[in-house]
Formats: C-alpha cells, structure tokens, sequence
C-alpha cells in the first residue's frame, strides 16, 4: 500500500461516482448535477441530499495548494452545500491541518479494501443464481435494493439512489436469485483497470443464504474478465461488509475520513 495506489483507487471512486451525475443530467427536473476535476480532486454535485456530493482524491495526486481549496470551496458554495471531502490518510497529516484550519471538522469515517483479482476467482458452493441484470429486471432489481438497504418506512433517498443506480449506463448490475426471485442486489464500475464494488443488498427475509458471498465471487469474476488487476470496495469500519469482505480475500488498505466545511 502505497500512495501510487491510493491515488488509484481514489481517482477510481471520484471518476465512478462522477458518472452518476449524467443519470441526473437526464431528468428535466434534476438538481442541476454536475462535477469538475480540480488538479486531481473530483469535486462531485449530485444533489443537496445525496451522499455523493463530496470530492474524492483530495491530496493524493497533486499537492493541495490554498488556490485550489478556493475553488472546490466555491464550487459547492454555488450550489448552496457543504463542503465535504473524503481523505485517505496517505493524503498526509499537514492536510488535515490545513482542513481543520480552515474550519472543516472530522464527520465520518470509512474503510477502503483492495484485493488483487489477476488470479481465478472461485464461487462459492450455492443453490442460488446470480447473474448481471437486463433492462427488463430494472424494476424488480430497484425493490430487492431497496427492501434491502431501508427499513420501514422506506426512505425517499434510499429509493431515489437505487433508482439512480439502476439508471446508471456506467455501472453492471447484479442480481442473486433463490427459486427465482430476487434477494439481493450489487453493482460495479470500472476505472483504470479497477472494479469498484457497491451497493451490497440483501432482503431480510434472505439473510444467511450467502448471498452476498455470491454476489462478490460475480462481481470479481466479471472485473477480471473486462481486463481489472484491482477490486474496490468502501465500507463502515468494522461492520458485517468489511468482515465478509476479508473473509473473501480482500485486505484493508486504509481508513478515510469525511471532512465537513463549518462555516
């Protein structure tokens, strides 16, 4: 680990997450998404709401000067939102003084993993299917996401970003089914030679049939196959997502933290 592949993943997660705003460029009552590349740095609008709205790949590349924070800062203050970056620690300590100085404070942590996917993924045994969803399970997929990801009442956010997802031309949808019907959900993008994994979702009623096992063997499957050396994924620290994924050979590379402008 290094901060060669920090950079790689992070340009990685900026350049998928960027994708999400053409999906919203189509709606004529969209919030007007958008995103800029800043030395570097993707600066993501997405939406006054959605998680995506943040930079990714702050101090990794390029050295982050007092000009450049300027501009990530008006081009959120445009937008009427905070201010968020996502920063991996091989960004170094002087940023994180720079950013607390600045009268951002620490909001969120989260956990990148990695795994090299150059050898032969093998799935795990399972009386389940999973297979990459067509145009026609778009809908059913959207449910099992969403009875997977909310609980009850369903939260208009959870709805709208496995909509959103769905709709995304730039990721490959999975779906793992039990006698034929759906009970989980997962998604992957593809950036330099990089699958980045999303949208882990298993239905309640589901849970403990390996699902997500299944949807993981796929997922890295299909990476290889399009030409990936790397997996991706970013989870909670220390939750169920991160466990099961060290469980499948994925290792901790670091653990981000999200930075929120105060002012």
């Amino acid at each position: 680990m290094d901060r060669s592949l920090a950079r790689r993943l992070e340009q990685t997660e900026g350049a998928v997450c960027a994708s999400y705003t053409e999906a919203q460029r189509q709606q004529p009552d969209g919030p007007g998404a958008t995103w800029h590349n800043f030395e570097g740095t993707y600066a993501i609008f997405d939406g006054a709401d959605s998680p995506l709205t943040q930079t990714f790949g702050l101090g990794v590349g390029n050295p982050v000067t007092g000009e450049v924070l300027s501009a990530i800062e008006q081009f959120f203050a445009t937008r009427g939102v905070a201010v968020m970056h996502e920063v991996s620690p091989l960004a170094g300590a002087e940023l994180s003084a720079t950013l607390a100085d600045r009268g951002y404070r620490p909001i969120e942590h989260s956990t990148v993993l990695v795994q090299d996917i150059t050898a032969c993924v093998d799935a795990p045994s399972s009386s389940l299917r999973v297979r990459i969803i067509e145009d026609e399970d778009r809908a059913a997929w959207i449910e099992a996401s969403v009875a997977g990801w909310s609980a009850d009442p369903v939260s208009p956010l959870v709805r709208s970003m496995a909509e959103r997802s769905s709709a995304n031309r730039a990721l490959t949808h999975f779906v793992a089914e039990h006698d034929g019907a759906p009970i989980a959900t997962g998604s992957m993008g593809v950036h330099d030679g990089v699958a980045l994994l999303s949208g882990a979702s298993t239905i309640p009623s589901a849970r403990g049939l390996g699902a997500q096992a299944m949807l993981l063997a796929a997922r890295l499957a299909e990476g290889r196959r399009r030409g990936c050396a790397l997996a991706m994924m970013a989870t909670e620290p220390g939750s169920t997502s991160q466990r099961n994924a060290e469980r499948r050979g994925f290792r901790v590379a670091y653990s981000r933290t999200k930075w929120r402008g105060t002012w």
